[in-house]
């Protein structure tokens, strides 16, 4: 199961609603349904589709509906897949020469490299997600949408600024900014 499925099994919100019956103590369908508002039969289709992802087990007690819980070893699975995933893509964009993971996260830049060449990546990211080309903005719009970048990181946007000036990824004239 990938995060992706994670978030197709919660997509529903009566596989929402029964699961978050399940995480604050409903042990069978029925209790499910009286706790999530649910039909029966909504509670049972629900519970199957979680039983079916693996984010709940139980529910063999004699009568088929008893001894339901969440399984939370499997969240634990899910989150180490994905960090794992991430981690082959971090390196993966080194590989590629790209200093991207270490200094953008979140749409944050978190570091910006002194030398030039790990800079400049980090520069032209930056340019080609927040101006458009042929866009003429003003000292206030480029500062505002620099801030967003440099908000919580180790930079100001004033450095950022004057960085993509200095390597023409901006242009600017009478307070007067536009991508070449």
């Amino acid at each position: 199961m990938t995060s992706g499925d994670l978030a197709g099994l919660f997509a529903e919100p009566q596989r929402l609603r029964a699961f978050a019956a399940l995480v604050l103590g409903a042990g069978s369908v029925p209790e499910v349904a009286a706790s999530a508002g649910l039909s029966v039969r909504e509670a049972a289709a629900a519970v199957r589709r979680l039983r079916d992802g693996g984010l709940v087990v139980g529910g063999d007690g004699g009568d088929g509906n008893g001894g339901l819980r969440v399984e939370a070893g499997r969240f634990r699975e899910l989150a180490r897949a994905r960090s794992a995933e991430r981690s082959r893509e971090s390196g993966e964009a080194e590989a590629a020469g790209e200093p991207l993971h270490r200094s953008v996260r979140g749409g944050r830049i978190v570091h910006l490299p002194a030398r030039k060449g790990r800079r400049l990546p980090v520069l032209e990211h930056v340019v080609e997600r927040s101006f458009e080309t042929g866009r003429v903005y003003g000292e206030r719009e480029v500062d505002d949408r620099l801030r967003t970048w440099c908000e919580g990181g180790g930079t100001d946007h004033v450095t950022v600024r004057r960085y993509l000036i200095d390597e023409c990824l901006l242009r600017r004239e009478d307070g007067r900014y536009w991508r070449p």
